[in-house]
């Protein structure tokens, strides 16, 4: 793994702190699927973690969610506290497991609660201040890839021992 040199105007998953830290993102986040817009939002939430690429947070009220079905099942973050997973469901199609949520989230992340994340790679389209996002391989953390950030990045094959 060799770290990639940030140039101008980009980060580097490899400064990114750990544990990881919340900050405030006015870009222009917003989700497609099935020919509907799911989210859109100025007012969202990074996470940053060593070598995954941000995470962003959606407030409740810039999400349609209507559109979410609650699915059986959570896992546990040391960081962030228990997470509640959704379907996204649009007349006959449906993306499993698409969104998560932190209903009760720790201290530290107390800010995204009523917050929804989405997996770049279910829904149609994904896109920040209009760039459309990788998803991150392997959905490692669901993170979000734009040419404003750096890696490698952590999730895909033979990435687990890093």
């Amino acid at each position: 793994m060799k770290r990639v040199e940030p140039g101008p105007g980009q980060e580097s998953v490899w400064d990114y702190p750990r544990p990881p830290r919340l900050e405030r993102s006015a870009a222009r986040v917003t989700v497609a699927f099935a020919g509907q817009t799911i989210a859109d939002s100025t007012k969202t939430y990074r996470v940053l973690e060593t070598s995954h690429p941000p995470v962003f947070c959606i407030p409740e009220e810039h999400v349609r969610t209507d559109l979410l079905v609650a699915v059986r099942g959570r896992t546990m973050c040391e960081f962030k506290g228990q997470a509640k997973y959704f379907d996204v469901a649009v007349g006959d199609r449906r993306a499993e497991r698409a969104v998560w949520t932190y209903p009760d989230p720790t201290l530290a992340f107390a800010d995204i609660q009523d917050c929804f994340s989405f997996y770049p790679s279910k829904m149609d389209a994904c896109f920040v201040d209009g760039e459309r996002v990788q998803p991150q391989d392997g959905d490692f953390y669901g993170g979000w890839i734009t040419s404003a950030i750096v890696g490698p990045f952590k999730g895909g094959p033979g990435t687990w021992g890093w």
